[in-house]
């Protein structure tokens, strides 16, 4: 859906200036609606890197009077994101021998989520809320994970792999 809004109004072009900005604003709130890990996802970076092949899909879409070319398009720029993302943060096998059970079942929560917070962290890996807290205290200090966000010590708080 969010592509094909991004693709839509794009064609439509409203404005004399900043239309593709827009309609890359407004995909990423549809898309962070949905799943709110979609909100720091930095896919307008890999479209960027991709602007080529952008502007060839909104072409060829326009010939073909459908989107479909643009919509795959997209799916492969957000599941080049993710990847990006998540091959960059790669522990070896020998740092992760070093942690505690806990530790790794909430780095690898982390790195499952991309983004995530400590409520939903303890949910899933049904580790206590005071040693999943506790451990996340100790990745940022070691600088392995990042919050994002608000950095008081909120429930709303978000965590990710650092960079």
């Amino acid at each position: 859906m969010s592509s094909i809004f991004h693709y839509e109004f794009v064609f439509i072009h409203p404005f004399h200036d900043g239309n593709g900005r827009t309609a890359r604003l407004w995909q990423t709130i549809i898309l962070a609606h949905w799943e709110k890990a979609f909100t720091y996802l930095p896919i307008e970076s890999m479209i960027k890197k991709n602007q080529e092949e952008y502007y060839t899909a909104i072409q060829n879409c326009n010939n073909a009077g459908n989107s479909t070319e643009f919509i795959e398009f997209m799916l492969k720029m957000i599941d080049s994101t993710i990847d990006e993302i998540y091959n960059s943060k790669e522990m070896t096998n020998k740092s992760m021998l070093l942690l505690s059970e806990n530790e790794q079942r909430i780095l690898e929560c982390i790195k499952k989520n991309v983004i995530i917070g400590a409520k939903e962290i303890i949910e899933q890996t049904k580790i206590p809320d005071r040693t999943v807290r506790r451990i996340l205290k100790k990745f940022i200090d070691n600088k392995t994970i990042e919050s994002i966000g608000n950095t008081e010590n909120t429930p709303n708080k978000r965590y990710k792999l650092a960079e």
